[in-house]
């Protein structure tokens, strides 16, 4: 019953994300406003993160199987890619570089945060 309601919650604000993707006439995917709406909710404490925990755990888990789609729908735009398969040699890995650096120096910075508060309650 834990696993139900933990998914209820996940799917619930990813619904809710597709719905605000129709409201807000901006080019954001609905799954994109769900994770930031669900962010939201975490962060406000409205939502406690033992209420989606381990659900959340077992997507992660599972997340490469999600890349196969993407993988094959790859394949099958080949002939669509190879007109622009310079400009994709050079935009993927230099947007995968920057997201890893970005996301490291704020995991760097939030772990940073994190020690510095600990220290100041003890």
């Amino acid at each position: 019953m834990k696993y139900i309601r933990q998914s209820a919650i996940i799917l619930a604000a990813t619904c809710a994300g597709e719905l605000l993707r129709y409201l807000i006439p901006l080019p954001v995917p609905g799954s994109i406003y769900g994770l930031l709406l669900l962010l939201g909710l975490l962060s406000l404490q409205i939502i406690r993160l033992e209420q989606v925990r381990e659900t959340g755990e077992f997507l992660i888990e599972i997340m490469p199987l999600m890349f196969i789609p993407a993988g094959a729908g790859l394949i099958t735009s080949w002939t669509r890619m190879k007109g622009i398969l310079l400009p994709l040699c050079v935009i993927i890995p230099l947007s995968t570089c920057l997201v890893m650096l970005v996301t490291g120096k704020v995991t760097g910075y939030l772990l940073e945060k994190n020690r510095k508060e600990g220290k100041e309650h003890e």
